[in-house]
């Protein structure tokens, strides 16, 4: 890993953040042209459900071959990174040409979901080789990209009737094929950089559960985990009480696409307070709104969108700060199998709870539901403690 003794070149973050956000743009490729599906096609409103947790668990099979066998520890990342975007992008292509075909759409976004994982984690490593100071901040712009991607699919939903499905299936392939030749042909390896390992570390993984720092780190993303996706989902449910339409889907958009301030600002703010603490605080704020759903949902308009608005905020914006503390105690050659195999148990964690959510959300009101997320960041607080007393020693004057 480079020592950033060296001053890393300007363009290398916006050539990263514009390559993650291109690159992860595959996730949302069909979700965004559901309704279009739907009506053409005669699905059933649960079809989306089900294509969609057909990529997480690619994504989730994915990671966890790519951690298992050290992928991007073992490769050049920019050279797995160019693979994963341009063999991601042929899936949309194969999805859009078997789009009538539901079992084969089905196959087409889990392979796509597993590709992914040679996306956005591998990202973050590339990030983590170039970052030795101030990887919160680079983080926190990397993956603000990648919550602007996922709250696109709700703007592209309310512009749909502007452009064809077809096109918009086609060019989002097309998105993902360029951020991969983008970050390959416009950025090198760090100066520096580790030498790639030819063995498994095993050990190295290990460090999840063995290792005190590690282990507080991805619980505590694992709490954030439990929360994220499933509030993601359930809010156009939300909105579904006060609004339709497109109005329901810019706004869904807005509450989504709010997370990028969180991570771009919680980066901005972690150099000065600490990852552990910044996010701790938004670990904390979000936890709060789950419990406030109850009076919020009936709440005027003032207080009911800027509750939404908040939650959005703070529910991604501590992502990035757990990936840095992750980054910068696990084992040096070993940092990308690490991140991606954290990925891989979190994606697990989002699905069950989505699932169990959405299965519940058709038989039991939203204010009394919502507040049951708030267990994930309870417990992801309590396994951040060793992380925020440490901080706050070194702090202390």
């Amino acid at each position: 890993m480079t020592t950033q003794s060296t001053t890393v070149p300007r363009h290398v973050l916006p050539v990263l953040v514009l390559a993650q956000f291109l690159g992860t743009s595959l996730w949302f490729a069909v979700n965004a042209v559901m309704p279009d599906l739907q009506r053409e096609l005669g699905w059933a409103t649960s079809a989306v459900g089900t294509l969609t947790s057909s990529l997480q668990f690619g994504f989730i099979l994915g990671t966890l071959v790519f951690a298992l066998l050290a992928i991007a520890d073992r490769f050049a990342p920019r050279r797995v990174f160019l693979v994963c975007a341009l063999a991601g992008a042929a899936c949309t292509v194969g999805a859009w040409w078997t789009v009538r075909d539901y079992t084969a759409l089905l196959a087409w976004r889990f392979a796509t979901g597993f590709f992914l994982a040679g996306i956005y984690p591998v990202g973050m490593k590339i990030a983590a080789q170039w970052y030795t100071r101030g990887l919160g901040a680079a983080l926190g712009l990397l993956i603000a990209a990648l919550v602007l991607g996922s709250a696109s699919a709700h703007a592209l939903r309310a512009m749909g009737g502007a452009l064809p499905w077809p096109t918009l299936m086609l060019g989002v392939a097309a998105l993902a094929a360029s951020g991969g030749l983008l970050l390959f042909f416009c950025t090198a390896d760090p100066p520096g950089a580790q030498p790639r390992v030819t063995v498994l570390q095993w050990r190295a993984l290990a460090t999840l559960w063995t290792d005190v720092r590690v282990r507080s780190s991805v619980l505590g993303y694992f709490g954030h985990m439990w929360e994220l996706y499933t509030m993601w989902v359930m809010v156009p449910l939300v909105l579904a009480t006060r609004m339709q339409g497109a109005a329901l889907s810019w706004m869904a958009f807005f509450v989504l696409g709010a997370g990028a301030i969180g991570c771009a600002g919680g980066g901005w703010v972690a150099q000065r307070w600490g990852s552990a603490r910044v996010a701790g605080v938004q670990l904390g704020l979000s936890g709060l709104c789950c419990l406030a759903a109850p009076w919020a949902i009936g709440a005027p308009d003032a207080l009911f969108f800027g509750w939404l608005l908040l939650w959005g905020v703070t529910v991604a914006g501590d992502s990035p700060q757990f990936s840095t503390l992750t980054a910068r105690n696990a084992p040096p050659q070993a940092v990308g199998s690490v991140l991606t195999l954290t990925n891989s148990i979190g994606f697990a964690i989002s699905i069950a709870s989505i699932l169990l959510f959405v299965s519940l959300a058709g038989h039991v009101p939203l204010g009394a539901l919502l507040p049951w997320l708030a267990i994930g960041p309870a417990l992801g607080l309590w396994a951040l403690r060793p992380l925020w007393r440490e901080e706050t020693r070194r702090s202390s004057p």
